[in-house]
């Protein structure tokens, strides 16, 4: 590894932070002296992605000068890539640190209609500013219009509700004969669909099975290209359907979590979390901002507190451990 790709030394402070950080999805920011953001990232592996900015920077090196700035780092661990994808991209609209580029982050918000009219029956890819006709059903929003898209090509393949519809050509007709399907079948594919785009796990795991059966079909018969692309469906299908809790469909909200004399809070407006802040503490100082917190929030931000005052341990641990009631 060349010297232009490293990022430079880490500072000995910021070392057990990242040997700190955990395994999973999330997002992260740095912070300089001051205490100012730096940059917002996010990561589907948070130690390793966090640890890279000092190893190998690879197309990334014009962030040489922001990583030699940095004096701090926090994260928040998602439940999946798709939901800290979410996360980064509400952050940054809500505010937009100076080494970063791009308002709301590079992937386009999408949703998919659920179509089972007779005439004209799928699932289609649908932007934010498509009109929607009365009886078709919207799932989502969804962040990546790419991996949506092949999300839709995988529901397709197994469940082809396009096939079911009144008016279809030649070449359709004999593609349903082939399928097995017709105009009957209509219902009971829209409800299957339907079941999924609901992420409902019996139906979640039936979709998955046909997509790997498919894809393994494919390989033992050599044809590695459609092998490849039913792989790239299932992953996409499990994009869509893995958990984005901080994309809530509507409301307001305030979320705190305390751990080891942090509390972390994060505000829901509109239905997106979209702020993110945390501070020290006392447990008594917390107490009524934690209770006050949604039934639903209290784990994601008990959880997330606990990162942060691990976070603040491994930097400060004889900080932390005075905050630490008995």
């Amino acid at each position: 590894m060349g010297e232009a790709d490293a990022g430079g030394p880490m500072d000995r402070r910021l070392a057990p932070i990242v040997r700190a950080l955990p395994a999973a999805p999330g997002v992260y920011r740095f912070r300089e002296a001051s205490g100012a953001v730096l940059y917002i990232g996010r990561a589907a592996h948070l130690r390793e992605r966090v640890a890279s900015y000092w190893s190998d920077l690879g197309d990334r090196r014009h962030l040489l000068r922001m990583v030699a700035a940095v004096r701090g780092i926090e994260a928040v661990a998602c439940a999946s890539r798709h939901e800290a994808a979410w996360l980064e991209r509400n952050l940054l609209e809500e505010a937009l640190p100076p080494w970063n580029k791009t308002p709301g982050g590079q992937e386009t918000p999408v949703s998919i209609a659920l179509d089972p009219r007779p005439a004209a029956p799928g699932l289609r890819v649908l932007h934010e500013r498509d009109a929607v006709a009365a009886g078709v059903h919207v799932f989502g929003p969804y962040l990546g219009g790419l991996q949506v898209r092949r999300a839709v090509n995988g529901l397709e393949r197994i469940l082809p509700l396009a096939l079911t519809g009144s008016r279809l050509s030649g070449t359709e007709r004999a593609l349903a004969a082939e399928r097995g399907v017709a105009e009957r079948d209509r219902d009971t594919l829209a409800a299957a669909l339907t079941a999924v785009l609901r992420r409902e796990p019996a139906a979640m795991a039936a979709a998955r099975h046909e997509l790997e059966r498919l894809r393994e079909a494919a390989a033992a018969a050599a044809a590695f290209e459609l092998a490849a692309r039913i792989h790239a469906e299932l992953q996409a299908v499990d994009w869509i359907a893995s958990p984005q809790r901080v994309v809530t469909g509507g409301g307001d909200a305030d979320v705190h979590g305390w751990a080891g004399g942090v509390l972390v809070s994060f505000g829901i407006r509109d239905g997106r979390l979209r702020t993110w802040r945390q501070r020290p503490i006392s447990h008594a100082g917390a107490a009524s901002h934690v209770g006050a917190t949604p039934p639903e929030w209290r784990d994601f931000a008990r959880g997330n507190a606990e990162l942060a005052a691990a976070l603040v341990a491994a930097q400060r641990p004889s900080v932390a451990r005075r905050a630490t009631p008995p």
